[in-house]
């Protein structure tokens, strides 16, 4: 018996309901980079990592403030808040995006958050303003040359 259909796929409604559900909370990296490029207003990128790790290096035109500091926030009401932590293996993010929303803001989680942004190849901002150039990480995104990725057998 199949592994994946031990358990039915849902209906096409419970689907969508699922998966529209989850697009009203979350971006994605891919979303964010091209948002912020085009000057999108009405949308705020906040860092909600440590001090140290934004020093390390954050989204350019994000704004640093960590968790414990977002209840204190004096974000405008209006835009959008998108949060975002180290990555996958974190949970910052999420207890980001709670406390906004328990604030009254309208918020979305960046999945993937700064590692899959460093990995597919944006800019990164260091801690002293420098904007760097990464190299796209070959296992999330094309190379710049626009190699394909690698395949496994």
């Amino acid at each position: 018996m199949s592994a994946i259909l031990r358990t039915p796929a849902a209906s096409p409604a419970v689907a969508f309901a699922h998966f529209a559900a989850r697009l009203a909370v979350e971006t994605d990296v891919a979303d964010v980079a091209r948002d912020l490029a085009e000057g999108v207003t009405g949308v705020v990128v906040v860092d909600v990592r440590s001090p140290e790790s934004w020093e390390q290096g954050h989204v350019p035109g994000a704004v640093h403030i960590p968790v414990s500091e977002i209840p204190s926030t004096t974000l405008p009401f209006e835009q959008t808040v998108v949060v975002y932590c180290w990555g996958p293996g974190c949970n910052g993010a999420q207890q980001g995006g709670a406390a906004f929303a328990r604030l009254g803001y309208r918020v979305k989680e960046m999945i993937g958050g700064f590692e899959y942004w460093a990995r597919e190849g944006y800019p990164v901002q260091l801690g002293d303003g420098t904007v760097v150039n990464r190299e796209v990480d070959r296992l999330v995104g094309p190379s710049p040359q626009g190699a394909e990725r690698p395949v496994r057998a």
